[in-house]
């Protein structure tokens, strides 16, 4: 059997044991999507976010790239955060990083990656800004650890920063903002970060009075 073929099987024996389960669960999924999170994660196979969570279909709207990051110019994550927050009216955006992950370590190092390298530059300036504490850690897993804990408070505050955000907060007064980071050694969330809805910047931005 070809490896893809096993996924195909596995996704009928999935079906099969649903409408087992529950005979209207994919009727429901159908006819509605109404999550109350947004989850921001890394593009890593080892970071399921249902799974991680106990989350079933329906309750969490999901976006993944290396690393977890908020750009500004990313118009498929802008495009992602916009529905989530407008249409679907999420109350919670999480952003979800992992201790170890691949694209912090790249970042951090002077090897060229190609076309990765322009994604990694915004993780090399959230180094950049923090180089003095990081550097001065003992060793390599304590300051790649940090770097991601410190990439995933960077990340909540881009969040915090977009225009779709800054409408949301003036208006509707949600989502809360979290950022979290997951341990591979024993499968555990830990909350770094938080913004409740109209947290002040520490730093001015542009009004969204006509939005």
């Amino acid at each position: 059997m070809k490896h893809y073929e096993r996924l195909l099987l596995e996704n009928k024996s999935w079906a099969k044991v649903k409408v087992q389960e529950d005979p209207q669960f994919f009727e429901r999924l159908v006819n509605i999507q109404r999550p109350d999170f947004l989850w921001i994660g890394c593009s890593d196979s080892r970071v399921p976010p249902d799974q991680i969570t106990q989350t079933q279909p329906g309750e969490i709207f999901i976006h993944r790239n290396v690393a977890n990051l908020v750009v500004h110019t990313d118009l498929n994550m802008l495009s992602v955060l916009q529905y989530a927050v407008e249409v679907l009216e999420v109350k919670h955006v999480i952003v979800c990083g992992h201790y170890g992950c691949g694209g912090v370590k790249a970042a951090m190092s002077r090897h060229s990656f190609g076309i990765i390298n322009k994604w990694l530059r915004n993780i090399k300036d959230v180094y950049r800004l923090n180089a003095q504490e990081i550097d001065v850690l003992p060793t390599e897993e304590e300051r790649v650890n940090r770097l991601i804990e410190l990439n995933i408070k960077h990340q909540v505050l881009n969040l915090a920063e977009t225009s779709i955000i800054q409408a949301s907060w003036k208006k509707f007064n949600r989502p809360y903002l979290h950022g979290w980071v997951y341990d591979l050694h024993d499968g555990l969330l830990k909350p770094i970060s938080e913004m409740p809805p109209n947290t002040p910047l520490p730093y001015p931005i542009y009004q969204f009075d006509n939005l």
